[in-house]
């Protein structure tokens, strides 16, 4: 019989396939954040409809990042996934972010089991060098027209930076 208090953690973060939550599907303007003392995702705001996500956008469970929200997941996949969807995904790297002053990183992942392109998909250098940029460009000026030049996309780190950034995610959790 299934144990219903089981709480979903991070996932095996050193064999590199982490648990992800989806808070806003591709392709959506809706800016969507899992409110942790209600339970519950909400609307945080409205986006220009320019600056729609171009990739899945989530949360890694049990983390906490520098900016004292769960430490964010880029989730690529080539159809939108459903708000609230729950992912055993593959760490893949991580883009260095800084928004408003604050550290606010994103580890890049994708399904851990991914038929479509027969799990290719094993590090930053795998993805579409396009699609990179289209990620660096829409975090560096999705909110230029409220706040400009209030986000930055430092750099992006492999695989090991990634854990790294998670396994500190955890323990900034575990000891809030």
């Amino acid at each position: 019989m299934a144990d219903f208090n089981v709480i979903l953690d991070a996932g095996d973060v050193d064999g590199g396939e982490i648990n992800v939550v989806v808070e806003i599907p591709t392709g959506s303007n809706h800016k969507i954040e899992w409110n942790r003392e209600l339970a519950v995702f909400e609307l945080d705001r409205v986006e220009p409809a320019i600056f729609a996500k171009p990739c899945n956008y989530g949360f890694i469970p049990q983390t906490l990042d520098e900016d004292g929200d769960e430490l964010d997941a880029l989730i690529i996949t080539d159809e939108p996934l459903t708000t609230g969807v729950f992912l055993k995904a593959k760490v893949i790297g991580v883009m260095k972010f800084v928004d408003d002053g604050e550290v606010d990183d994103k580890i890049v992942v994708v399904p851990a089991d991914d038929r479509t392109t027969g799990n290719a998909y094993n590090s930053l250098e795998d993805l579409p060098k396009r699609l990179i940029e289209q990620l660096e460009f829409h975090f560096s000026h999705y909110k230029d027209l409220k706040k400009p030049g209030t986000t930055v996309v430092e750099s992006w780190g492999d695989v090991a930076e990634a854990k790294e950034v998670i396994k500190e995610a955890i323990q900034r959790w575990k000891d809030k």
